[in-house]
């Protein structure tokens, strides 16, 4: 039986912008479904404030639907979708970016929902929670500099992540293009940056939402490396992948890798496509040895 690629997206992302690579799944013949978390998608907030001319005062104190969803909110939302897609056949997660947080607190909670869970470049944590990663050394490259220079309003009053993506400051274009797409042009990254929503939730997890060798542990996954991401670092990805198979030995990540920047397998989704369609053939298929 077919499965079905249900595709998560990272942060200040949706499902807007997996759009090419199904197109991508779907001309190789694949199923698949792209999910928008609580909070994105028609759920995100777009003010008249963050409209041209901007009004960034309004911008950075305007109240936004995202504020007070957890990761747990995700992970349920998540859940729901595997269980309408489990009943068409095998599932296979694929989560990108801050989804994998997401798809590994789903595969926490329900491992018989899913088949093969995919990373591409994306967080799983196992020794630390996810905000902890970001003083560790393997993301001393990491730029944070890119976000903060368009960050809006104080996310302690806000109740969220606030970035003025339709700034026009040269000095943040430059830092955000560097960190997301530093390998396309910049007609893609205007592009790509259009589809990105200004908020994003808090709440990125605890020591509970790391990976549990128990339920997690019993996942078939994969770990699409990104070789040229300076959002996530390849020593943090590789960093992910080890503690992932020390956490589960008898389980180890099937790797791949990818040329290109954080964004680029989804400006050019053709290489990915090809790779998670080679992960569906994977996939038991009923009464086949397993």
């Amino acid at each position: 039986m077919q499965p079905t690629f249900v595709l998560v997206h990272g942060a200040f992302a949706n499902s807007f912008s997996l759009a090419p690579l199904q197109a991508e799944l779907g001309l190789l013949g694949h199923r698949s479904v792209a999910v928008d978390l609580p909070g994105h998608g028609f759920g995100a907030t777009f003010t008249r404030a963050y409209q041209a001319p901007q009004d960034l005062d309004g911008f950075a104190t305007a109240p936004g639907s995202i504020k007070g969803v957890t990761l747990a909110d995700n992970a349920a939302h998540l859940i729901g979708i595997l269980e309408r897609a489990k009943r068409n056949g095998p599932v296979i997660l694929v989560a990108h970016s801050r989804g994998g947080a997401t798809a590994t607190a789903a595969a926490n909670a329900r491992p018989d929902l899913i088949d093969r869970i995919v990373y591409v470049s994306a967080w799983c944590p196992v020794a630390l929670d996810v905000g902890d990663y970001y003083a560790e050394p393997e993301m001393a490259t990491f730029d944070a500099a890119s976000l903060a220079l368009a960050m809006a309003g104080n996310p302690a009053e806000l109740g969220l992540l606030r970035v003025n993506f339709r700034t026009a400051d040269p000095d943040a274009l430059a830092a955000l293009k560097a960190a997301f797409l530093a390998d396309g042009t910049d007609e893609e990254f205007l592009t790509f940056l259009s589809t990105f929503q200004p908020d994003e939730n808090l709440d990125v997890g605890t020591s509970a939402d790391r990976a549990q060798a128990a339920t997690w542990g019993r996942v078939p996954k994969t770990f699409v490396r990104l070789a040229d991401d300076a959002s996530m670092p390849l020593a943090m990805q590789d960093r992910l992948i080890r503690e992932g198979n020390e956490l589960t030995p008898d389980n180890p990540y099937d790797v791949r890798t990818l040329e290109g920047s954080h964004l680029k397998w989804l400006v050019d989704p053709a290489p990915a496509a090809r790779v998670l369609g080679e992960l569906a053939t994977l996939i038991p298929r009923p009464g086949a040895p397993s």
